[in-house]
Parts: structure tokens; C-alpha cells; sequence
């Protein structure tokens, strides 16, 4: 999972794109696996994005375990470093996409609607056990009752706190309501010679952590038509609550103002008592702040509900693919049981099925078990193809809300009547 979450995804796919789809599907081939007449085992490729060393290292081994498994096929892996969506989007027009590849939620709605994704059900045994993946993390690449895609891993967000600086302010447990973090916030927010060095909670002003927030008290960040409909009064009651934090009470900052690149770089500098982050935080504080001292949990609720975000990332299959029956025995294996148990096995990516979670303990990790627990209930960081065009306007913003620079409502409305320009424009 990447910690900056922000991404543009360029919604405009060529309708050569859904050409050269169509015109690449075949019949459904016989249940062999696609082996050739020559006997020697299927290739298919799969691309994904880079990451750590030492995931690398463990997709590798999941990959090696799946070939090992299933000696009719193999796997060439393609590691795209720079501008993946751009680069698949490329290779899918001009009919040389890979096989399988990796697509974040995020980018899901949009390249779903072009066609070019092979939908999944017919392959599915009862033997997949689809149940036991986390429905919210399922839904996420279903549309129009097809599934597209099978979650690989995910992270949702939890609440970081410091356990040194909670003792210092008296305060005996992590909040479990908003007005619990409202005024522990308070409390733990400090301040020399009039200026504020450390903030009782670090935010992210950005759509891609406050959607939940949008949507406590019954809004939408869009609606059915794809339209931004942030600016709603169910959606900016949450919202407030956001930036009266930073406004009101003067307890709450963002990673910024203290010079932080991001939230949990503000957490570990000890520049913020409690941040709302994801998995990807734990590797970046045990590396990093070694003498930390912090505990997480759920996150507080809001309007008397429970609510996080979830960031999750498929495998899918080019629906031009002609390795179809090999690419779906390579999608069940990794996001099966036993390839999942091997590829989030060190806890660099927390698995999507509630069994694998439970099975490696991360269901009842001290600091894992907050992130797992939020899987069942959390908004996956997805709204619609118009997404992206939603998500600019309403950053762009939200931010100067939150700072104090302009009002909420005001900051909202603007924002939501630019973006719905644009998505009009757009069609």
C-alpha cells in the first residue's frame, strides 16, 4: 500500500480500447489449463508495481510455490515501475496487455466500464470459498452483480496513539467516540511560546481519509450518477467535525504544519499524539522510531457508528487474455488460502480473507488487530469512474476549510460545482 493516497487516475480510456477487447475475446477454452498441443506448460504474464525488497522476495516464493502446484503453467512476472495505470491502459489498447495484472480499487470503476476486464464468476468453484473473503473488500470490484476482480491484500486505517504522552496527560484509554478523541485531543496538544509543537491528532485534509467522515451521518460523497454530492448537509456534518478540530479547539494539524512529510512521519517525530494511518505504518515506525512507544486501535466512532476506510488492491484478467482458463488458475492460487497465507505471511500486507487473518494471528496482533478488525465494516477508497475528477476538486478545497481559510460550506460548494462541470464536460 503506498501512504500517499492521493492518486490522478485518467478516466478517459480510447473506445479502441474496448475494440481491441472485443476483438481479441475467443470461445471459452476447453478446462486444460490452455496447455498446448506440444504438451509444454502455459505462460502467462502478470504485471504489478514495485515494492519493498522484501515483498518482492515474497511474491516470488508465493509465485514458485503456485508453479510447483500447477506444473501446466507458468508465470512471467513484469515489474512496472513508473506510471503503471498508464502503461496498462497502453498496452490493453494496443492489444498486448498482460494476462493478469494488479488494479487498485481506486482505478477499478473506470477501466471495468471500457469491457476490458474479464469478469470472474463462471470460473469459480465452491472450493474458492468467496465467503470468506471481507464483503467490503469483495464489493469493491463487483459492478452490476459480475465480480472483476479477487482482492489480494488490503489495509484499512486505525488509530495510532502514544502511549508515552497519553500517560503524561492522564489519559488511561484510546477514545472510543469522537468527543472522547475531541477531548483527548485537547489534552494532549502542546504548545511553546504561543506556538503549537505538538498537535493531540495529526490529519490527512484529503478525501481519500475523510470519505468515511462524509458519509457518518447519511451523505455521499457522489451520487448514482457519478455527480459530487459532498457538499450536502448529511455530508458536511462529518466533515465539520474535521475541521473543528483544527479551528475551533486548536488541537488537531496537519502533517505540514510541524514540517512532516506525512502522517506518520508527524507520529513518530512525536509532532502528533494520534494519527489515523494503515498497515504500511508499522514496517515505516519499527524501522524508524525504534525507541517509540505506541499502541493502536479501532478508530473512534461517529454519529454512534463504526466507520474506517479500506484500500485494497485485485488481481484481475485481461479480458483479451487467450490463457484464460492458466490466468484463473493463477488468480485462485494467489488470492486462495494457501497463496495468500504465503504472501502476507510477514505482515507487509494484511490479508483480504478472514480466515488466512485469523490463521496467522493478525486478528488478535497487538497492533495488527485494529486494522483486521476495521476489514469488516470499513468504505473501500472507491466512488465511481468520475472519482478522480470528485476527489481533485473536493482536495483542493477541503484544504483551505480545514485551515481556516474559507468556510466549510462555502469551500464545499465551490468544490462540488467545478467538479460536476468538469464531469458534464466529460461525457
Amino acid at each position: 500500500m503506498k501512504k500517499s493516497l492521493s492518486v490522478i487516475l485518467s478516466v478517459g480510456l480510447a473506445s479502441s480500447m474496448v475494440l481491441a477487447g472485443c476483438a481479441k475475446e475467443e470461445a471459452k477454452p476447453a478446462p486444460t489449463g490452455d496447455a498446448s498441443k506440444s504438451g509444454e506448460p502455459v505462460t502467462v504474464t502478470l504485471a504489478g508495481w514495485g515494492s519493498s525488497p522484501e515483498e518482492q522476495d515474497l511474491l516470488k516464493q508465493t509465485i514458485q510455490e503456485f508453479e510447483s502446484k500447477h506444473p501446466n503453467v507458468k508465470v512471467k512476472y513484469e515489474v512496472i515501475a513508473d506510471q503503471y495505470m498508464d502503461v496498462i491502459k497502453t498496452r490493453l489498447i494496443g492489444g498486448e496487455g498482460p494476462d493478469v495484472f494488479y488494479l487498485d480499487a481506486f482505478e477499478a470503476p473506470a477501466l471495468i466500464e471500457k469491457g476490458v476486464i474479464e469478469p470472474l464468476d463462471s470460473y469459480v468453484k465452491p472450493e474458492f470459498d468467496v465467503a470468506d473473503f471481507e464483503e467490503p473488500l469483495l464489493n469493491a470490484f463487483k459492478v452490476g452483480g459480475k465480480t472483476f476482480g479477487f482482492p489480494k491484500d488490503s489495509s484499512t486505517l486505525a488509530m495510532f496513539y502514544n502511549k508515552k504522552h497519553f500517560e503524561e496527560a492522564g489519559i488511561t484509554k484510546p477514545p472510543a467516540t469522537w468527543e472522547e478523541l475531541q477531548d483527548a485531543a485537547k489534552k494532549l496538544t502542546k504548545t511553546e511560546g504561543g506556538k503549537t509543537v505538538r498537535f493531540g491528532f495529526g490529519v490527512a485534509p484529503e478525501l481519500a481519509r475523510q470519505m468515511y467522515m462524509a458519509q457518518a451521518f447519511g451523505g455521499k460523497v457522489s451520487d448514482d450518477k457519478g455527480n459530487a454530492a459532498f457538499a450536502s448537509p448529511e455530508a458536511l456534518k462529518g466533515l465539520q467535525l474535521v475541521v473543528d478540530l483544527h479551528n475551533k479547539d486548536k488541537s488537531s494539524g496537519e502533517p505540514k504544519e510541524v514540517g512532516a512529510g506525512w502522517g506518520g512521519e508527524m507520529f513518530g517525530q512525536g509532532k502528533a499524539s494520534i494519527v489515523f494511518e494503515g498497515n504500511w505504518a508499522i514496517p515505516f515506525l519499527n524501522n524508524n522510531y525504534k525507541d517509540l512507544q505506541y499502541a493502536t486501535a479501532e478508530l473512534p466512532t461517529v454519529n454512534g457508528k463504526k466507520g474506517t476506510m479500506a484500500f485494497t488492491v485485485a488481481y484481475v484478467m485481461n479480458k483479451a487474455s487467450k490463457k484464460k482458463e492458466a490466468s484463473w488458475e493463477l488468480i485462485s492460487y494467489l488470492t486462495g488460502k494457501e497463496g495468500m497465507k504465503t504472501w502476507t505471511s510477514k505482515g507487509f500486507a494484511l490479508p483480504t480473507r478472514k480466515s488466512v487473518a485469523k490463521e496467522l494471528g493478525y486478528d488478535k496482533d497487538p497492533l495488527r488487530g485494529a486494522l483486521v478488525a476495521g476489514s469488516a465494516y470499513a468504505t473501500p477508497w472507491q466512488a465511481g469512474p468520475t472519482l478522480p475528477t470528485v476527489m481533485n476538486n473536493f482536495n483542493n478545497q477541503f484544504l483551505d476549510a480545514f485551515l481556516g481559510k474559507s468556510s466549510l460550506e462555502d469551500a464545499m460548494k465551490k468544490a462540488q460545482e467545478t467538479a460536476n462541470k468538469e464531469i458534464a464536460a466529460g461525457k
